[in-house]
Order: structure tokens, then sequence, then C-alpha cells
């Protein structure tokens, strides 16, 4: 019984914890920092005047739809585990973002939506990668061939052999990423044959009972979600005065979704920094000016991450952390 009381105090004061870090971050990143409060005043002022009203409201209005892709994602990988509804789905999402807000590399995202799974968590590990994997191999993908119009374009004009080295080394590159995702044996064969990666094998060894079928069917949620993403990118742009063209401001939009999923982060505030150094440096090589780029993507920040994280907290407090086991039915011996 004493065991009991001290294990509730401790999941209250985790609670309790976890709401005191993510509203501290939340205030000095919504409110505190000087850039990211003068965006989220220019992001209501627009929303409020007619000028990026519209553009704004739209970007707002696509955040549940973003997050419901993630939900839809989740729930087709965690029904492989275990029957789940939709709903807790999407509550086991909103938790995992905003343990991740918090966690170096958003690593509490992997909690959040294992606490909401009642039996194979260790299984749900691989499943929680296979998800977060699909998204990074969208990422690769478009932001890849995004790079490479800069590259192109910007760096390489007049070096018709290095721009076709650099075209080479992106179709190896997306070859390399699709790889593992549809041949995942491989994957596990090469954490088995390097020792400091073989205590990671047991987690991703559900990775190939997903048939072809549901991959399939992820990757193209991971696509729905990407463009969701994209496009709200777009819509704050448009709001904040951005005039790019359409297409090298889609190829800005992937190199930068790219590079800022390829440096790790200690929390999502610090991922603020790069998504604004990799816009505004290729915002800028098409004329944009940095102001709007800049107001643009901490808007996104603030709309998809800042606002769910603190929805988020809501169901993070209503967790149970610690479900009790169902006592065994006798069997019948006939």
């Amino acid at each position: 019984m004493e065991l009991t009381s001290r294990r509730r105090l401790l999941v209250v004061a985790g609670k309790l914890l976890v709401t005191g870090l993510t509203l501290g971050l939340l205030y000095h990143s919504v409110f505190a920092a000087p850039d990211t409060a003068a965006a989220w005043r220019a992001l209501l002022a627009s929303a409020l005047s007619g000028a990026g009203r519209g553009p704004v409201l739209l970007a707002l209005a696509l955040v549940p739809v973003n997050w419901g892709l993630e939900a839809w994602k989740w729930w087709r990988l965690a029904r492989h585990l275990e029957p789940v509804s939709f709903q807790r789905s999407f509550r086991a999402v909103l938790v995992g973002l905003t343990l991740g807000f918090i966690t170096p590399n958003r690593v509490g995202d992997y909690a959040g939506r294992i606490i909401e799974l009642k039996s194979r968590r260790l299984d749900a590990l691989g499943a929680v990668f296979l998800g977060r994997y699909c998204q990074l191999v969208v990422t690769v993908l478009a932001g890849s061939w995004g790079l490479l119009y800069f590259l192109l374009t910007f760096y390489l004009r007049g070096y018709p052999a290095s721009g076709l080295g650099v075209t080479v080394a992106a179709l190896a590159l997306n070859a390399a990423v699709l790889l593992p995702l549809y041949r995942s044996q491989l994957l596990l064969a090469v954490l088995t044959l390097v020792r400091p990666l073989r205590r990671f094998r047991s987690y991703l060894a559900v990775m190939p009972t997903y048939s072809a079928r549901a991959l399939h069917a992820v990757l193209l949620l991971s696509a729905l979600r990407y463009a969701v993403f994209g496009g709200q990118f777009g819509l704050l742009l448009l709001a904040y005065g951005a005039q790019a063209p359409v297409g090298p401001g889609a190829a800005a939009i992937a190199g930068t979704f790219l590079l800022k999923s390829l440096v790790p982060s200690l929390n999502a505030l610090a991922d603020v920094g790069v998504r604004e150094l990799s816009a505004t440096h290729l915002f800028g090589l098409l004329g944009q000016s940095a102001l709007p780029v800049l107001s643009a993507s901490l808007s996104l920040w603030v709309l998809n991450i800042a606002l769910p994280s603190a929805a988020g907290l809501l169901f993070v407090l209503r967790l149970k952390i610690f479900r009790k086991k169902k006592a065994a039915k006798p069997r019948m011996v006939a």
C-alpha cells in the first residue's frame, strides 16, 4: 500500500514537472523571446486586419488537419499492435507532442504514444520510429530536390560535371532512405553486425511485420501532412508579404524542412533557430527580405508546435501511467 501511494505521488509530481516545464518554455519562447513575441504580435495583427487575415486564418484552420493526419498515421501503425480508436490515437499524438516539447530531440514523443497503449509497449517503440522515419523519408525526398534546385541554380551554374554529380548523389540519397523502409530486415541485420547498435534491434523487430500496403498508407499520410505543413508556411509567407515564385518558393520550403530535420535539437524551442536560419538564407537567394520570412517561420512554429503543446497539457494531467492488471480467469479443463 505504501509503495502504491509513493508511486502515485511520483506520477503526480512528474505531471506537475512536465506542466511547469512546458508552460515555462512556452512563455519564454512565445512571450519573453523578442523575435517570437514580435512575430506573434504581427501574426495577430495580420489576422485581425484585412491584409493577411485570409491566409493566416486558413493556416490556423490547417493546424488540426496537420495533427489529425499525424494521428491517423499513428492509428494505422498502432492498430497493428492492439485495437485502438482514432480518439485515443489523437490524444496520444498530443501527449507526445507536449512531452517532446521539453525533451532532447523530442524523444518524449515516444513516451507519450506508448503510455496510451495497453500492451506491446516494446513493439510500440518500433512503431513510433517507423512513423517518424516515414515522415523523414518524405522530408528527404522533397528536400533533396529542393536543395538541388538551389545548388544547380545559384552555386553550380556553369559546372555541368559537378551538377551531374550532385544529381546522382540526390538519387542515391533517395534510394538510401527508401531501402530501410521496404527492406527492414537489412536494417535489422546491420544492427546485429554493429555491436553498439545491437541493443536497438529488439525495439525495431516489429518493423518487418508491417505489410507493404500498410507502409504505402503511412507514407501517403506522411506526404499529405508534409503538404499541409508546407502549405501553411506558404500561406504565412503570403500573409507577411513575401512574393517568391511558386516553384522556387516550394523548393525553398522543402530545403528548409530538410535542413531543420538533419540537425539534432535539445528541445522544440531549439528547432526555431535552425529553421529560421535555413529559411532566410534560401529565400534570400530568391530576393526575399529576411523579415517576412523570419516572421512566417516563427509563426509556423507557434501555430503547429507551441499551441498544440499547450493543448496537450490537458491530456498529460489525465494520463494513467500505471494500469491495473486484470486478474487471469481460471482455465476450464475439459
